[in-house]
């Protein structure tokens, strides 16, 4: 075994680790999800999980190779994610190394309460220092909810655009209207925590609102 091909079973290991976490924590129940890793640079080559996988369970030849396009390399013959196009992208706008996307109960709740206004803050949690770059608890993040849609190009260049269009807004990861989260990372560590914080502060926020007479999220202007 040579070293990229080294390289590229450490990285699916990674990954079925986090899926073995996101389902013993109902963040990846049944076949949903879907998790990816960058395995080379030039050309871009990324390793997702097939379609149809339970994510509990997940096996190293469970994954496709695409190239940058989202296409499955030659010699590949499983079918990759319906929504590889979304990996893609995350890794061309940020440069990502790993994508992972998870469907929790609270995250679902929050983006169809939240749909209407395409997004919400989120502020002052200490939990906010766990996304990188971000060192004090006194910030404030803007989460972006798209519609669901089957098609997976449009949904892809929504959010390339809304990249595009808030220029002043530091996107760590959005949610897809009753469907879940995607967020991303410089390495699959990095997109594991971002996952664990996004879920911890999804379900702050979603039992906060069902307090009494405590305020919902601020919003953005």
């Amino acid at each position: 075994m040579n070293e990229d091909q080294l390289n590229d079973q450490n990285l699916r290991e990674q990954l079925i680790e986090c899926g073995q976490l996101f389902h013993s924590r109902g963040w990846s129940v049944g076949t949903s999800s879907n998790y990816s890793a960058v395995r080379n640079d030039s050309p871009t080559e990324i390793s997702i999980t097939a379609s149809g996988k339970d994510k509990g369970r997940l096996m190293p030849e469970d994954f496709v190779v695409v190239d940058h396009t989202g296409v499955p390399i030659a010699g590949e013959s499983q079918k990759s994610s319906a929504e590889t196009m979304l990996h893609v992208k995350a890794v061309e706008l940020f440069g990502a190394k790993s994508v992972l996307h998870t469907h929790s109960v609270w995250g679902t709740l929050l983006s169809d309460f939240y749909g209407d206004e395409d997004g919400f803050e989120i502020s002052g949690y200490e939990m906010l220092k766990g996304l990188e770059g971000i060192g004090t608890h006194e910030t404030s993040i803007w989460v972006p909810i798209f519609e669901n849609t089957q098609d997976i190009p449009t949904l892809a260049a929504e959010f390339e655009k809304y990249i595009a269009d808030h220029p002043d807004r530091n996107c760590y990861g959005y949610l897809i209207r009753r469907h879940g989260l995607y967020t991303w990372g410089t390495d699959v560590f990095s997109a594991r925590r971002h996952i664990e914080v996004f879920e911890f502060l999804f379900e702050v926020v979603a039992r906060r609102m069902t307090m009494t007479d405590l305020p919902t999220p601020i919003r953005l202007a």
